[in-house]
């Protein structure tokens, strides 16, 4: 350990995802720097402006939202997930997957290290598949075209949000459980609905990132209240305490 209580690994991989992300970041915003700069072909603001300014709408709430909220589940491998990319539908499953596979608790050295791994192997196996898509494109068009895997498609993403739901409701912090969970969720997807019934719509980063603030604050409430608990392991609830509070009373009583 350090003065600022990090392990070695911890220092490591921080640093190692740092360097990492300056390197991906030079790249990505290179080869454009770079080819208009050769061919003398820079866009004018205006343009840039008005050609970007859906997508800009669109990614920049969604990234400022996987950043928050991805961070506390993967751990450190949030350097590679975010330099890789597709979070939500590949990496985040992964991750989950490999934790429940592996037994491990998140927001802990062997949790990190799991999801570092199967970060990495998603990687991977993303790029392999990738290059062989690119390679069977041709010959697979006529089925990738057909209705019935055009259908099949549309379900794959709310099925993915689902098993990463049904995983999330399950696990529980290190050394602890959490008694009530699904009440949290509650009062954002009521917020949320509201907003989308009475106001206005909204995508999906900017949806996310107002409900977080919600989120916290219902969460904190219903804490107190104690609606939700959260019960350190070897710590008994309130209903395994019951019998022996009522064996101590009738032993005092005698």
């Amino acid at each position: 350990m350090n003065k600022n209580g990090l392990s070695e690994y911890t220092n490591s991989v921080h640093r190692i995802g740092r360097i990492g992300t300056v390197i991906a970041i030079a790249v990505m915003l290179g080869i454009p720097v770079t080819m208009c700069t050769y061919f003398d072909m820079w866009p004018k603001a205006a343009d840039l402006l008005m050609f970007c300014g859906g997508l800009l709408a669109l990614y920049v709430p969604t990234g400022i939202v996987e950043s928050v909220t991805y961070t506390p589940i993967l751990g450190s491998s949030i350097y590679m997930s975010l330099i890789t990319g597709n979070v939500s539908n590949i990496k985040l499953p992964c991750a989950l997957n490999a934790l429940d596979i592996a037994k491990a608790e998140q927001n802990t050295d062997e949790g990190d290290a799991v999801c570092t791994i199967a970060i990495a192997v998603s990687s991977l196996i993303t790029i392999a598949v990738v290059i062989v898509g690119v390679l069977m494109l041709v010959p697979l068009q006529p089925l990738l075209s057909s209705p019935t895997v055009q259908v099949a498609t549309s379900y794959m993403l709310p099925a993915l949000f689902g098993c990463m739901f049904i995983r999330l409701m399950v696990t529980n912090p290190a050394g602890g459980r959490i008694t009530g969970k699904w009440k949290m969720m509650v009062p954002p997807i009521l917020f949320l609905l509201a907003i989308l019934v009475f106001v206005t719509k909204l995508n999906r980063g900017i949806g996310v990132l107002i409900t977080i603030p919600v989120m916290i604050l219902s969460s904190w409430l219903l804490f107190k209240s104690g609606l939700v608990k959260v019960i350190q392991e070897g710590q008994p609830s309130a209903e395994e305490k019951q019998p022996n509070t009522v064996k101590n009373e009738t032993i005092t009583e005698k």
